[in-house]
């Protein structure tokens, strides 16, 4: 990636995938459909993931990260070549970016700290290395790339999550 704005454009369906679950929450026909992806099961007398671990944001936001994909690609083509391509990447980088929540939510109960309380700066990293890790099989990323897709999704993170917390949808600011 030559420049920032490249950086940013490639990793947005992770950036999606990320922040689709707080609204998926609010739709009405979503917001009933909340089975935790534990199913509430525990380990070591903890929750696995926590209740706010979802089915619902898992599955809507791999969906919303491929969506975001195709939309991109379209803006940049203006063909549908190579869709097969572009719907495994995003959903696999918006699945990687919800499984990095997830994972990074089970040593989060581990460390006795509750659901929605700020681990900082391990709430505002967690996604962009799952979505890194599960793109890696479709493209190269170079330092340089993960550097710069690093610092902008860390500050955007910072960003909406005050945001989200002026909106009433977070209660912490970061």
């Amino acid at each position: 990636m030559n420049d920032w704005w490249e950086a940013f454009w490639f990793f947005l369906p992770a950036g999606i995938a990320n922040i689709t679950p707080l609204i998926a929450c609010r739709i009405p026909g979503l917001k009933n459909w909340n089975t935790p992806i534990d199913f509430d099961k525990t380990w070591r007398g903890e929750s696995i993931f926590g209740s706010n671990k979802t089915w619902r944001g898992l599955i809507v936001g791999t969906f919303a990260a491929a969506l975001a994909g195709l939309l991109q690609y379209r803006v940049i083509t203006f063909s549908i070549e190579s869709t097969t391509f572009i719907l495994l990447s995003t959903s696999a980088m918006g699945f990687g970016a919800l499984a990095g929540d997830a994972i990074e939510s089970f040593f989060k109960r581990r460390s006795g700290i509750s659901p929605g309380e700020p681990w900082f700066p391990f709430d505002q990293t967690d996604y962009i290395v799952g979505g890194l890790i599960a793109v890696m099989p479709f493209v190269h990323l170079t330092p340089g790339d993960v550097t710069k897709i690093f610092i902008i999704y860390f500050g955007l993170h910072i960003v909406f999550s005050f945001i989200g917390y002026l909106l009433g949808f977070k209660k912490t600011p970061i």
